[in-house]
C-alpha cells in the first residue's frame, strides 16, 4: 500500500474548534497511520494556490495536543473563493489566465496528496467538493473530508456544528461584563451585537446561556442590584419580524420602569433595511469575495441603537460587539468532545476512500455521520417558534 500524503487546511473566519481539530486529526493519524506525511497548508485556500505548506514534523506529532488549549488556527485562515478567479488574481495567488480550481488541483497532485481535510463553512465544503469531483474526473482520486466549522451554527443539514457552543458560552461571558455598564450612566441602552450574518442561532443561544447565569445569582434590589437592570430586555434576529412602533412603545415602557433598557441584536437583523437605505442613497454596499455584505462595515448595531435611542429616550447609548470575542475563544469542554469525536470518523471515513462532511446529520437521527456533499448547504435559520425560545421571550416580555 502507498504511503499516504495528508493535506490539511483550514478557511474562512476563525471559530473556536480550528487549532484543535488540526490537533485532533494530526493526532489520530499519528496513532493510526504512523508512517502517513502530513502537509499543512498555510492560510487555507490561499496556501494551497501558492503551494505554501509544510510537512508535520515526528516531534510535532508527539507534543500537537497543545494545539487543543488555543483558539484560532495555528497554522492560519483566509477568505479565498477558488470559483473567484478575478479575486484570486487581484490577490496575487494566481496568474493572468490560470484557473484558481485547476492551479490547486494541479498543487494538490504535485504534493501527492491522497487526503485533503478541510475545517471550515459551507463556502469552504463547496470548494472542496468541487476539488474533489474535479480530481476524480481526471483519474486522480482524492479523498477530501470536511470538518463543519462556523459559529453561526447554520450550515444543513448539521445540527451543531464545530465551534457553536463555545461561542455562544463566551457571548454570553462577554455580556455578562458590558452589562454592569447599564450603572455608569443614567437612561442607558446597552446593544449587544451578535455575529449571525441569517441565522440567529448564536444571539438566541447566547442570551438563553446569559439568562440562565441571571438564575444562578443573588441580587440586593435594596441597594440597587435590581435584577431588572442586568436583564435582557429585547432579543431580534433575522429569522423574527416585529412590530417597530409596538417595540418601542414596550421598550419606553422599560426604560421608565427600569432606567436602562438592555438588547440582543444578532447583526443580520435589519440588514435589508439598512442595505435598501444605502442603495437608495446611492452610496456603495461595501461586499466581500463571496458577495456578502461586510457587516462590520456597515455597522448593524450602531444603526438599530441609533434608531431607538431617540424614541425611548436614552441619554446614553453603548454598542459593543461579542463577535471576535467569541470567536477566538479556545473549545470549551463540550466543543473539544464533538471536534474528537468528529475527527475520528473524519480519519477513518478518509481512510476508506470516501468524501464527504463530518457532523450530526439532524435530518437522520442526529447521528454523528459522513454526509455527502452535495447535501451541505449553508443558510440554515434558526426557529424564533422553538419552545425554548418563545418561552425565553415570553419571560423578557417580548412578542
Amino acid at each position: 500500500m502507498a504511503q499516504q500524503r495528508i493535506g490539511i487546511l483550514t478557511a474562512g473566519g476563525i471559530a473556536p474548534c480550528l487549532s484543535a481539530a488540526v490537533g485532533c486529526l494530526i493526532e489520530g493519524y499519528g496513532r493510526l497511520t504512523p508512517s502517513a506525511e502530513i502537509l499543512c497548508y498555510r492560510n487555507g485556500y490561499a496556501g494551497l494556490l501558492r503551494g505554501d505548506s509544510f510537512t508535520v514534523t515526528a516531534a510535532a506529532v508527539r507534543s500537537v495536543g497543545r494545539l487543543l488549549a488555543f483558539g484560532g488556527s495555528a497554522i492560519g485562515n483566509s477568505r479565498v473563493k477558488l470559483t473567484n478567479g478575478e479575486d484570486c488574481r487581484r490577490r496575487g495567488l494566481i496568474g493572468e489566465g490560470e484557473d484558481p480550481q485547476k492551479v490547486a488541483t494541479e498543487r494538490l497532485s504535485r504534493d501527492r496528496i491522497s487526503i485533503l481535510h478541510t475545517i471550515g463553512g459551507d463556502d469552504t465544503s463547496a470548494v472542496a467538493a468541487q476539488l474533489a469531483e474535479r480530481l476524480s474526473a481526471e483519474g486522480r482520486p482524492v479523498a477530501v473530508v470536511g470538518l463543519p466549522k462556523t459559529i453561526d451554527n447554520d450550515i444543513a443539514p448539521i445540527s451543531l456544528t464545530l465551534g457553536a457552543h463555545t461561542a455562544a458560552q463566551e457571548s454570553s461571558h462577554f455580556f455578562s461584563h458590558i452589562v454592569n455598564e447599564c450603572t455608569s450612566a443614567p437612561r442607558m441602552l446597552i446593544v449587544h451585537e451578535v455575529m449571525g450574518r441569517h441565522c440567529g442561532w448564536l444571539t438566541a443561544a447566547a442570551a438563553l446561556h446569559y439568562r440562565s447565569g441571571l438564575d444562578g445569582r443573588e441580587f440586593l434590589p435594596a441597594m440597587g442590584l435590581d435584577r431588572r437592570r442586568w436583564e435582557i430586555h429585547g432579543i431580534y434576529l433575522p429569522e423574527m419580524r416585529w412590530d417597530m412602533a409596538a417595540e418601542i412603545d414596550r421598550l419606553q415602557q422599560v426604560m421608565e420602569s427600569v432606567g436602562n433598557v438592555n438588547l440582543f441584536v444578532s447583526e443580520g437583523a435589519g440588514v435589508e433595511t439598512i442595505v435598501s437605505e444605502m442603495e437608495r442613497e446611492g452610496l456603495d454596499v461595501p461586499r466581500d469575495a463571496f458577495g456578502h455584505v461586510k457587516l462590520d462595515r456597515i455597522n448593524p448595531g450602531k444603526w438599530f441603537g441609533e434608531q431607538l435611542a431617540v424614541h425611548i429616550g436614552a441619554e446614553k447609548t453603548l454598542v459593543q460587539k461579542s463577535g471576535y470575542f467569541a470567536r477566538s475563544a479556545p473549545p470549551n469542554d463540550q466543543d473539544l468532545c464533538l471536534i474528537r469525536e468528529s475527527a475520528e470518523l473524519a480519519i477513518g471515513e478518509a481512510l476508506a476512500g470516501r468524501s464527504g462532511v463530518v457532523g450530526r446529520d439532524g435530518e437522520r437521527g442526529d447521528r454523528l455521520a459522513l454526509i455527502a456533499f452535495g447535501r451541505i448547504h449553508g443558510g440554515k435559520p434558526y426557529d424564533p417558534n422553538c419552545e425554548e425560545f418563545r418561552r425565553l421571550l415570553a419571560e423578557i416580555g417580548q412578542s
